[in-house]
C-alpha cells in the first residue's frame, strides 16, 4: 500500500511540473524577451570627480580624492623607470630591484620585521616593474596610516637589498622562466614581445644567465638612479583630507633629496624582427600571434582606431575575428584582436588557440578579414555597437575613489592632456563611419606583421610559409 502510495504521489508530482513547465514556457514565448541590444534605458552621463593636485618642495607629486565611507586609505605611485632601462647584458635588474625594495629589508628594519609588522597592522604592500614604470601599491586602515607609511618610506628611500633575499629572489625568479615552458600562451606572447622589440631595449627580457650576472650593486645602482622623489607620482585615496595627506607624506619623504636630472622616458625603435617565426612545441594546440606598430594616444586617429579594434576583434562575441574564427568556423576557443596604445606609439596585434592541424587555416582566416576590414567593409551597425560598448564599458574604470585618482595620477604619467579624461568619451561618440574606414584603409597593412606561431610544426595542416622564410626559434632560458 504505502509503496503503491508512494508511485502515485511521485506520478503526480511529474504532472505538475510538466504541467507548471509547459505554461511558463507557454507563458515566455507569449512575452517574450527583448534582445539586449533594443532595452531602452537613460543616458549614461559621465562627470569625473575632483581631485586635488599638490607639489611637495622635493618635487614629489601627490594626487589627492578624500572619501570617508570606510576608514581605509589607499596609496599608488607611478615611478618613471621601467625593465627597459636594464643593463646591457643584465636583463632582470630593474625586477629584482623592486622586488627586493619589498622583500629585502631596509637599513633601519629587517625584512621579517618588516613582514610582521604589516601582518599585525592588517596592511598590504607590494612593489612591482613592467616595461615602462614601477608601480607601489600600499592599503592601510586610517588608525595605522602612520606607522605603515614610515615602512614604506624606508622602502622607498634605503632599502637594505639583503644578500640572501637577492639569493632567494634570483632562484625564484629562475624557476618562474622554467616553468613558462608549461604555458604556451605565456610563453608565445613573451617571444611575440621580443620580437617586436627587436632592436629596442624593452625586447631585452630576463633570462638564467642574464639573472646569474646580476649582484646586489646593480640594484643598489638602479634603485639610485630612477627611485628619487621627482620621479614619482603619488595617488592617494580614501579617509584622509587634503591636509593630512600632505602633513603625513612631508613628514615620512620630506627629507628625501630631489634629484636636479628627471628621467625622460624613451621611445621605441619602432624596427621589429621580419618574417614569420614558429617556436617548436610538441602539443597539440598551437598559439598564433601576429601584429604590428601603430599610432599612440596622442596621435589625432587614436579615437577611431580604438573602436576599429573593438570592432575587428577585441569587442568579444560579436567582433570580426571572434566571430568568424570561433563561432563560426569554430576553429579556436579563443580569438580576437588587441591594440596596446601608449602616449607615443601602439602595437595592434591579433591572435588565437587552435588546435595543430588548424594552423595555417586559422591564420589565413586572420589575415582574409584584416584585409576585409581594411576594404572598407565596416557597417553602421558595428559602429554604433563599438562606441556604445566603449563608452559604457569607460564608466566602470571610475567605480571606486583609488580608480579615480589613480587614473588622474597616471595622465601625468603618460604626459597626457588634463581634459583626456573628460573628453574620451565625445571623442569616441564623434567618430565616423569614414573615420573608421579610412584608419583601416591606412594602418591594416597584414604584411607588416611579425608572426609568431607556438606549437608543433609538423602537425600544422601545411606549410604555414616555404621552409626558406619559416624562422625557428628557441626560446632563451
Amino acid at each position: 500500500m504505502k509503496i503503491w502510495i508512494r508511485r502515485f504521489s511521485l506520478t503526480a508530482l511529474c504532472i505538475i511540473v510538466i504541467s507548471g513547465t509547459v505554461g511558463y514556457a507557454d507563458t515566455v514565448s507569449k512575452n517574450a524577451f527583448p534582445s539586449p541590444d533594443r532595452i531602452h534605458y537613460k543616458k549614461l552621463n559621465f562627470n569625473l570627480p575632483d581631485t586635488q593636485r599638490v607639489v611637495l618642495e622635493n618635487g614629489m607629486v601627490l594626487y589627492i580624492m578624500e572619501n570617508h565611507e570606510l576608514p581605509i586609505i589607499n596609496i599608488g605611485a607611478l615611478v618613471k623607470t621601467g625593465s627597459l632601462y636594464d643593463p646591457e647584458g643584465k636583463a632582470g635588474v630593474a625586477e629584482l630591484t623592486t622586488y627586493l625594495m619589498r622583500t629585502g629589508g631596509t637599513l633601519k628594519l629587517k625584512s621579517d620585521e618588516i613582514d610582521k609588522r604589516l601582518d599585525v597592522m592588517a596592511a598590504s604592500a607590494s612593489i612591482g616593474t613592467s616595461i615602462e614604470s614601477a608601480q607601489v601599491n600600499l592599503s592601510v586602515l586610517t588608525e595605522n596610516l602612520d606607522p605603515t607609511l614610515d615602512i614604506l618610506a624606508q622602502m622607498l628611500i634605503e632599502p637594505a637589498f639583503e644578500q640572501d633575499k637577492l639569493e632567494l629572489a634570483r632562484q625564484l625568479k629562475i624557476e618562474e622562466l622554467r616553468r613558462i615552458k608549461d604555458d604556451p600562451q605565456k610563453m608565445a606572447f613573451r617571444e611575440f614581445n621580443r620580437l617586436i622589440f627587436a632592436k629596442d631595449p624593452r625586447g631585452h627580457l630576463s633570462s638564467i644567465k642574464s639573472l646569474t650576472h646580476i649582484t646586489r650593486n646593480d640594484l643598489m645602482d638602479f634603485h639610485q638612479r630612477f627611485f628619487l622623489p621627482n620621479n614619482i607620482i603619488f595617488a592617494v585615496s580614501g579617509d584622509i583630507s587634503k591636509e593630512d595627506a600632505v602633513k603625513t607624506f612631508n613628514r615620512h619623504f620630506g627629507t628625501w633629496k630631489r634629484s636636479h636630472e628627471a628621467v625622460n622616458m624613451i621611445p621605441p625603435s619602432q624596427q621589429p624582427a621580419k618574417g614569420m617565426f614558429c617556436v617548436n612545441k610538441a602539443i597539440p594546440q598551437s598559439t598564433i600571434v601576429t601584429g604590428q606598430f601603430t599610432i599612440g594616444k596622442n596621435h589625432p586617429d587614436f579615437y577611431a582606431y580604438t573602436v576599429l579594434d573593438f570592432i575587428t576583434g577585441s569587442g568579444g562575441f560579436s567582433s570580426r575575428i571572434f566571430s568568424a574564427v570561433r563561432n563560426n568556423e569554430g576553429l579556436a576557443y579563443s580569438a580576437g584582436s588587441f591594440y596596446r596604445a601608449r602616449p607615443a606609439y601602439g602595437i595592434f596585434g591579433a591572435y588565437a588557440f587552435t588546435k595543430s592541424s588548424s594552423t595555417e587555416k586559422t591564420l589565413s582566416l586572420i589575415n582574409s578579414i584584416l584585409d576585409v576590414v581594411r576594404s572598407g567593409s565596416i557597417t553602421t551597425h558595428e559602429l554604433a555597437w563599438a562606441k556604445k560598448s566603449i563608452n559604457n564599458g569607460f564608466v566602470f574604470s571610475f567605480d571606486t575613489p583609488e580608480q579615480v585618482v589613480w587614473q588622474q595620477m597616471n595622465l601625468e604619467y603618460e604626459n597626457l592632456p588634463t581634459d583626456f579624461l573628460m573628453n574620451y568619451r565625445k571623442n569616441i561618440e564623434d567618430v565616423t563611419l569614414k573615420d573608421v574606414n579610412t584608419v583601416a584603409a591606412k594602418y591594416l597593412d597584414k604584411s607588416k606583421n611579425v608572426v609568431l606561431i607556438l606549437g608543433d610544426s609538423k602537425n600544422f595542416d601545411k606549410p604555414v610559409t616555404p621552409k626558406n622564410r619559416m624562422v625557428y626559434i628557441v626560446p632563451e632560458e
